[in-house]
């Protein structure tokens, strides 16, 4: 697939840029979306993340008479607490602002930072056996994973970096080795040779999945070359 201009737009708006905060615009996406926001935050200002995390602050005293710690009356704030609580304000701000406008309606009771996002993770992860239905979900589309007749060798690829990322994130973790057979395994047949020469060469075990996209794309371009080169001896052959 080529992306237009408004296809990149509209994926900035979905996975976000450092300069854009991603959004959630659906419950499919939030497994992504999750991940995506924690690294945003923490790059924008660390002590944002820790007040999600924490909750709201309360700005207490010692109080002199009864030696009791009590909440502080705000006349007598500093400018520290002030600060504590702007801290909370941005915290909330911005998971806000990261949700679609749809999203945000069924969150608007929520009024901590910390709430809300704990709100979020309950009803789009669920409980433990949505989570685990999830998983069987992933595990069975990792099964299942082949190539698609018309697809071209990208978008295969493209296809498996979205589904293992997505296992990732969802919390499974599977071999590498077994991760990348799997991949190799359904390539087309035309890809056997190649395949058996990278199993019998490489040691799966040790390579990064960049690593193993960068073998299969060689071996494609070595496959374009021989075929034109055939090409052209065939027409040289016969002038």
């Amino acid at each position: 697939m080529e992306y237009t201009g408004s296809m990149y737009q509209e994926l900035d708006s979905i996975m976000g840029t450092t300069t854009r905060i991603p959004r959630l615009l659906s419950a499919d996406g939030f497994p992504e979306w999750k991940f995506r926001i924690e690294k945003y935050i923490k790059m924008k200002d660390a002590k944002i993340w820790r007040s999600i995390l924490r909750g709201p602050v309360k700005i207490t005293t010692m109080d002199d008479k009864t030696k009791t710690v009590v909440d502080k009356k705000i006349e007598n704030y500093t400018d520290g607490d002030f600060e504590k609580l702007e801290e909370h304000d941005r915290a909330l701000a911005t998971i806000t602002m990261a949700l679609s406008p749809e999203i945000v309606q069924g969150f608007r009771e929520y009024t901590s930072a910390k709430d809300l996002w704990e709100a979020l993770i309950e009803v789009y992860e669920g409980n433990e056996d949505m989570r685990q239905s999830r998983h069987d979900l992933l595990r069975q589309r990792f099964n299942l994973f082949n190539h698609v007749l018309g697809d071209s060798l990208e978008v295969q690829l493209q296809r498996f970096i979205t589904l293992t990322t997505e296992m990732s994130t969802a919390g499974i973790d599977l071999p590498r080795s077994k991760s990348y057979k799997k991949l190799l395994n359904s390539l087309p047949r035309s890809w056997d040779m190649n395949v058996a020469v990278i199993k019998k060469t490489r040691d799966l075990s040790k390579l990064t999945l960049a690593e193993v996209m960068v073998i299969i794309k060689a071996c494609d371009i070595d496959d374009k070359q021989r075929e034109i080169n055939h090409v052209n001896s065939y027409s040289a052959a016969n002038l």
